[in-house]
């Protein structure tokens, strides 16, 4: 039951992190796309890639440090919830132009740059 708990506080800290993050981006951004989420989406898929590779490589994070960032802080910090409900509401603003945006950059460039962390994981 530790574990879980852990993962738990993980999520708490990821969700902090996400809104912070958002509202930071967001409130720069001065516009109805949704920047700040983006901004987390790929900090996040970043760092897992990054993470993820660097671990498998060196071997250095346990199995239950790994449960607990990616699981715990990455799930909460780049939630799909989220990402869905944007595009949610940029559909009932028949924003059409910035809902197609949103779900194909965050697509495309979080694919890349979750391989990008991948490969920079691998050559550190």
């Amino acid at each position: 039951m530790d574990k879980f708990i852990w993962i738990a506080f993980a999520g708490a800290l990821g969700s902090l992190a996400r809104y912070g993050v958002a509202t930071y981006v967001q409130r720069r951004a001065d516009t109805e796309f949704p920047w700040g989420v983006f901004a987390a989406n790929m900090a996040g898929s970043f760092l897992f890639g990054l993470i993820w590779a660097y671990s498998e490589e060196r071997d250095w994070v346990s199995e239950d440090m790994r449960a607990f960032v990616f699981a715990g802080f990455l799930g909460a910090f780049t939630t799909f919830s989220t990402f869905a409900f944007d595009n949610v509401q940029l559909a009932r603003a028949s924003n059409w132009q910035f809902l197609a945006m949103n779900i194909l950059l965050t697509n495309a460039v979080g694919i890349a740059i979750a391989f990008a962390g991948f490969r920079a994981g691998k050559a550190l």
